[in-house]
């Protein structure tokens, strides 16, 4: 799978490790040392994949992170965070913003191209493989729970008939909790689907999923009726049809 990377590192020698093992893999890579820089760079030409340094001078990687999820063009592009900070606080902050992935440093070389193929294969099945989701149609049918409707194909959701636009990371979820409507999932089980086995992030990195995926899917986000929460267990997608969404809510998550 040979991909076009933009990587964000201000640390030259950082950033040319980062180089030699993505170009070890047959990827394209273009390196540039700040914020502004990514964000000219991936707008002039949407990348397959961002890896972004949270510290960098003038605009930081969380700002870089805030931007791309702003714009219609940016939103789905699968963002690799890393950073020096490990706290959990930290950790879910990137993912509040919207990351798709978190390391750590510092990391091993082969830890970083594990995870560097895994969002990238996850892109590319969503952008073009109908998957068969557990309890979903066979080639990539269309999911229906409610007023909830998920297209694998198309990589798509709608809720009451209105476009929802979701991070890869959002869209893995919601296919999964979709394609089995009213079965609760653990967060354990989740957070295995979305990133596999992490010695870094907790499972309350899902919850940060659920509350992002709320903001877009329910009429009102602190009383959840469609992405409900089981206490003690995990999440489900309810399959009843509640209230269509608000107009105010549908593209925004507002």
């Amino acid at each position: 799978m040979c991909a076009h990377v933009v990587v964000a590192e201000d640390d030259v020698k950082q950033a040319e490790l980062i180089r030699r093992y993505l170009e070890h893999e047959s990827h394209g890579v273009t390196v540039v040392g700040n914020g502004r820089a990514a964000l000219e760079e991936i707008r002039r030409q949407l990348p397959d994949l961002l890896v972004l340094d949270v510290m960098m001078p003038g605009l930081d990687g969380l700002g870089v992170c805030r931007a791309v999820r702003s714009e219609a063009a940016l939103e789905a592009l699968p963002v690799l965070m890393l950073t020096a900070r490990a706290t959990e606080d930290d950790l879910l902050l990137g993912l509040d913003l919207g990351a798709d992935d978190y390391l750590t440093k510092p990391f091993s070389p082969r830890e970083l191209m594990a995870r560097v193929r895994s969002l990238l294969r996850r892109s590319t099945r969503l952008r073009q493989t109908p998957p068969t989701a557990a309890g979903g149609a066979p080639g990539g049918g269309l999911l229906t729970a409610g007023a909830v409707t998920v297209d694998p194909a198309r990589h798509e959701v709608r809720v009451g008939g209105a476009d929802v636009v979701c991070t890869p990371g959002e869209f893995v979820l919601l296919e999964l909790l979709a394609g089995s409507p009213g079965q609760v999932f653990s967060r354990s089980q989740i957070l295995e689907r979305l990133h596999g086995f992490d010695r870094y992030v907790t499972t309350r990195t899902v919850d940060v999923h659920v509350m992002n995926l709320r903001k877009k899917i329910e009429d009102d986000p602190r009383r959840p009726s469609r992405l409900v929460t089981v206490y003690g267990v995990g999440y489900k997608l309810a399959d009843g049809i509640p209230p269509s969404l608000s107009a105010e809510g549908r593209r925004d998550g507002a």
